[in-house]
């Protein structure tokens, strides 16, 4: 049986327009649906995001960059972001709700694509991720649903302040190195990969 569709408040966050919340589960009380469809709209987003930090971390692979550690870099960002929206299918799982995978587009990620703007993508997809997760968890409240709100700030959002001040000081770093958009690259960019160490951090 699917429960009533609720009407939206005005949002940008990402969700399902075709999402069908199943009732009958304990698990499911006191959870909005529109709080579910939001839960699986982001958490596809977190996919999208994952394929695109891995496409950056493919164009660092090649033999003509040959930048090992900016490329592991991208690739770590990339399964921990996978984790992310695994921990978030979870939770929506264990609150009785249902998840619409969609088919992922390929990231427009050009082969030329340089370290600095490959930071910057980086930089205005975590500074947008953190203004949905604001959202999302305040959408939360809003449906009665604090639960979920206190999730979203201590496992989701509260990490990407850290991960957007990492990339602000790689940005900062590559700069000083002489890194530019020049996607022919060059010895800048070599000097960045081997000097600077929070490219292999742990998380």
């Amino acid at each position: 049986m699917s429960e009533p569709r609720v009407k939206r408040i005005k949002s940008n966050l990402p969700h399902c327009k075709s999402h069908r919340c199943v009732v009958g589960s304990q698990s499911r009380q006191n959870f909005p649906s529109v709080v579910e469809e939001s839960l699986c709209g982001v958490s596809n987003l977190l996919l999208e995001v994952s394929y695109r930090l891995q496409a950056l971390a493919n164009v660092f692979e090649q033999s003509d960059r040959a930048l090992p550690r900016v490329a592991a870099f991208f690739h770590q960002e990339s399964v921990m972001e996978q984790d992310r929206a695994e921990v978030m299918l979870q939770y929506l799982s264990q609150r009785g709700g249902t998840f619409c995978s969609k088919n992922i587009q390929r990231p427009g990620i050009q082969h030329g694509c340089t370290v600095l703007s490959a930071l910057e993508i980086i930089l205005n997809q975590w500074k947008e991720e953190m203004a949905i997760m604001v959202e999302l968890s305040q959408l939360a409240l809003n449906y009665g649903d604090p639960h979920t709100a206190s999730i979203i700030k201590s496992r989701f959002l509260q990490p990407l302040i850290s991960k957007v001040k990492l990339v602000g000081d790689l940005l900062t770093e590559a700069r000083r190195a002489g890194c530019t958009n020049d996607s022919t690259g060059g010895f800048d960019e070599f000097l960045f990969d081997q000097l600077q160490g929070n490219l292999q951090r742990c998380n």
